[in-house]
């Protein structure tokens, strides 16, 4: 047989993308199909390729024999010498068979196992190649739609959209342009099916690794989304490098990146926010893009805490039915509860127990003795700070002395936030009185009477006559001389002082 297949055989590459050694190897299967169905067996049938693969031959082995009894599988010794002088009895040759002489019914046979192949070796084929393509992103195109599921003709075969991975706000009609992400390769029984999914967040870190070249080659890696499909993103991410800004990055030059991704999301609105492995900070940037005044950590074991924000931003932090905090929550696996200053203020929270869970995390200075300035105060007003010191009260002592008078005085801060001011004051700050005793015992330790007249001026002017004389502790009645800090008996302090006559 002598047949020019490489037309045929490029075909097949081009058409199904069937490997060449594949198509090679169902050609062999086929021609050994015709042969067994015509002669009984392929056992002694060989097939053999030119060494361009233009030209097929197939050949029947065969045994010189004296006398013959299986005509498939040997020759007599004439019918051999008729095909090689030099053939021997022993011997085997290998006698080319035409297809020619292949009756209908092998022929038949022959073609329905090359469909039978050639389908096999393309499902395969397209199953490997797009098992390898899950969690990548493919284009295809709107066909049908079925019970809320969309049917992608993606060149090859045929993907689905099922309603439950689409965004709610997207709209399709035939022949739209679809991308979309592989997230499933299942075999069926008519072959395999393809999944595809707009709604899921490895989707939306496909497209920015498409459009942020930083976040393809990991220079700047995305720590964790979460996502409301149709309505709000919110990503985390850090970068590899230090000079290199992991939001600044993945928003891009006046906004190019983040708009594209946008465009592609339908309009989503999308938050990017940097990680930050304390999680009082992550917790900040996660309620983006409200702004949070402070965070407090109720209990560190179970991940709750209370964010603390102005009135104003009270309803940016929520969100919309509660999105953006529900969002928050996910994104730094906290319950979060977000307060206002003055419901902050109103809480029932014990200063001990709020300085005993800031020391897990290393912030036991924000909430101890050391607070001196009143800008130190955790939850205050930035604004109130800011007033009192333009009036000159800068120190939460100054702050205390103030009279009532002078207090109404203050221009530019209202009661209310000095109110407020004095209940965080009353949270986070001890004040330590000192005792009755000590202040009484003061003056005694200060002065010290005594006595000499012109002996104490004496002892002013040269100090050396003045360590020569002696006087009684006031304390417990020792010997004293005015070069002493200390009475050795004692212990008081000491001071002297002399008079002028």
């Amino acid at each position: 047989m002598a047949t020019n297949m490489s037309e045929a055989i490029n075909q097949l590459i081009q058409d199904r993308g069937i490997p060449e050694d594949l198509i090679l190897r169902t050609i062999e299967n086929t021609l050994l199909a015709a042969y067994k169905r015509r002669f009984g067996n392929a056992d002694n049938a060989t097939v053999r390729f030119s060494d361009d693969n233009r030209e097929v031959s197939i050949y029947a082995q065969k045994k010189i024999v004296d006398g013959v009894y299986d005509p498939v599988s040997e020759i007599d010794l004439e019918d051999a010498r008729e095909l090689n002088p030099d053939a021997e009895i022993g011997d085997e040759l290998l006698i080319e068979v035409d297809p020619k002489d292949f009756d209908r019914i092998s022929v038949q046979s022959a073609k329905q196992t090359a469909h039978q192949s050639i389908r096999e070796i393309q499902k395969d084929s397209l199953y490997s190649e797009y098992k390898d393509k899950v969690g990548e992103i493919i284009i295809g195109y709107y066909q049908r739609e079925r019970n809320g599921t969309i049917y992608v003709d993606l060149g090859k075969l045929e993907g689905i959209l099922p309603k439950k991975y689409q965004s709610p706000r997207e709209s399709y009609h035939v022949n739209d342009r679809i991308k979309a992400l592989i997230i499933e390769v299942n075999k069926v029984p008519s072959g395999f099916q393809i999944v595809l999914s707009r709604a899921h967040t490895e989707f939306v870190r496909a497209i920015f690794e498409l459009e942020v070249p930083e976040v393809y080659d990991k220079t700047v890696e995305i720590y964790k989304i979460v996502r409301e499909p149709g309505y709000r993103t919110k990503l985390a991410v850090y970068s590899n490098r230090d000079d290199v800004d992991p939001v600044g990055a993945c928003v891009g030059l006046k906004g190019v990146r983040i708009q594209a991704v946008i465009r592609e999301l339908e309009g989503e609105k999308i938050d990017i926010l940097k990680y930050d492995p304390d999680p009082r900070k992550f917790i900040k940037n996660a309620l983006s893009p409200a702004e949070v005044r402070d965070v407090i950590v109720l209990d560190e074991a179970k991940h709750q805490a209370l964010a603390v924000v102005a009135e104003s931003q009270l309803s940016l932090a929520i969100g919309k039915q509660g999105l953006n905090v529900r969002l928050a929550n996910r994104l730094a696996d906290w319950n979060i509860d977000v307060k206002t200053d003055a419901q902050f203020a109103e809480m029932d929270i014990a200063s001990e127990s709020r300085r005993a869970v800031s020391e897990l995390f290393g912030d036991a200075e924000e909430y101890g003795e050391e607070i001196s300035r009143i800008s130190e105060l955790p939850g205050v007003d930035p604004e109130t700070a800011a007033v009192l010191r333009e009036n000159g009260i800068d120190f939460i002592e100054d702050f205390l002395e103030l009279q009532d008078d002078a207090i109404s005085g203050l221009k530019g801060v209202t009661v209310e936030r000095l109110d407020i001011l004095r209940k965080l004051i009353e949270e986070y700050v001890e004040i330590v009185e000192e005792d009755e005793e000590e202040e009484e015992k003061a003056p005694a330790e200060a002065e010290v009477p005594v006595g000499g007249g012109e002996a104490g001026g004496a002892a002013a002017e040269e100090s050396a006559e003045a360590e020569a004389e002696e006087y009684e502790c006031p304390e417990c009645g020792a010997k004293i001389n005015p070069s002493m800090a200390s009475c050795p008996n004692c212990g008081v302090g000491l001071s002297f002082e002399y008079e002028e006559e």
